[in-house]
């Protein structure tokens, strides 16, 4: 049984804590959590019934012997921070998307994690999906033929009240907008589909949202295979959150998943049929109570595989910087003017800076 602890109590905790402290995740338990906000940190040791610390090194010296993974809950901006503090603790690390704020700390985590010999694991749980997985088989299998384009969309309803609960929210320093935070899944997940990268040309704007980064922004990729992409991607969708999809167009196919986090099944149309479509149709369309979708526990389970039969990742440092490097593309785009060619050194963009 591998011992888990998370660090950073804030929202996206509660979904980790869940799973890990009522028995969902074979092979893991919640053995203490940590915030630097008392309070917060108190509640949810008295939820979960944990110890709670408020700092790293208190909870190591009480609880290190018992802990195998961190979980790195924390703000954007603090991912590098956090991880570079954990790492000579010799603990596995799980680390929320985004993994950093700039291609340096995303460096200097992998660089970090591989001298003190321990596993670093960056959260795409939409990878996931039932849906998702179905659509990755059907790409392996050759299904589409030559792909000719990908596109996501990710419209979702985040008002200044969701904004103003944390001073961090939708700042440069310790956020990003709308591409870092919430599209961030889909982002990775779009790249994961259709290869990598040439170049993107991006626009944002701040619609609705009183915040420093952007609310609203649109993208154009080129794919290294030929194939173009779209990004869209909105915080300022009202009064509700209406989808976070993907679609993906080749030679011999289409198919769409869409749902609030890319868990409904809505097109599945191939020039070659086979008879396990009609169920794949009909078996993967369950929309989640929530934008965080299934995910975070087949995530979990692979992580403590992972670990236990030295399995590689699927999503480790080095492929959780492809879709950070994206995103700093993106905002590089926007602040220039001009289009991108990914393996660059950005010079305008705000991202992780004050």
């Amino acid at each position: 049984m591998l011992g888990v602890a998370l660090l950073g109590c804030g929202r996206i905790a509660v979904r980790h804590a869940e799973l890990l402290s009522k028995g969902e995740i074979e092979g893991a338990k919640l053995i203490c959590v940590c915030d630097i906000d008392q309070t917060r940190a108190r509640k949810f040791g008295e939820k979960y019934k944990v110890p709670y610390f408020v700092d790293l090194e208190s909870m190591m010296q009480e609880c290190g012997e018992k802990i195998e993974i961190v979980s790195i809950l924390t703000p954007s901006g603090l991912h590098a921070k956090n991880t570079l503090e954990v790492a000579p603790y010799k603990k596995h690390i799980v680390v929320e998307k985004p993994m950093a704020l700039t291609l340096e700390d995303a460096d200097r985590m992998i660089e970090s994690c591989d001298r003190n010999g321990v596993r670093l694991f960056v959260v795409k749980q939409n990878r996931y999906n039932l849906p998702v997985q179905k659509l990755r088989e059907a790409l392996e299998s050759g299904r589409f033929g030559k792909l000719v384009m990908g596109s996501v969309r990710v419209r979702w309803c985040r008002d200044n009240a969701y904004y103003k609960q944390d001073s961090w929210r939708g700042t440069w320093a310790m956020d990003g907008g709308v591409f870092t935070n919430q599209a961030s899944h889909h982002i990775d997940l779009l790249e994961w589909m259709m290869g990598d990268v040439e170049s993107v040309f991006a626009k944002s704007r701040t619609a609705l949202s009183d915040i420093e980064t952007e609310d609203t922004g649109v993208a154009v990729l080129k794919f290294k295979n030929g194939a173009l992409g779209v990004i869209e991607a909105t915080t300022a969708t009202r009064p509700k959150d209406l989808e976070g999809s993907i679609s993906i167009l080749g030679e011999f196919g289409s198919v769409e998943i869409g749902g609030f986090a890319v868990n409904e099944i809505k097109t599945w149309n191939f020039q070659n049929t086979l008879e396990s479509d009609k169920e794949v149709v009909e078996k993967y369309s369950t929309n989640p109570p929530n934008v965080y979708g299934f995910g975070h526990k087949e995530y979990y389970l692979h992580v403590i595989d992972s670990i236990l039969h030295n399995k590689k990742a699927l999503v480790d440092g080095l492929e959780g910087r492809k879709s950070l490097e994206l995103i700093v593309a993106m905002y590089e785009s926007i602040e220039t003017g001009k289009e991108v060619f990914l393996r660059f050194q950005p010079k305008r963009c705000k991202l992780g800076h004050l």
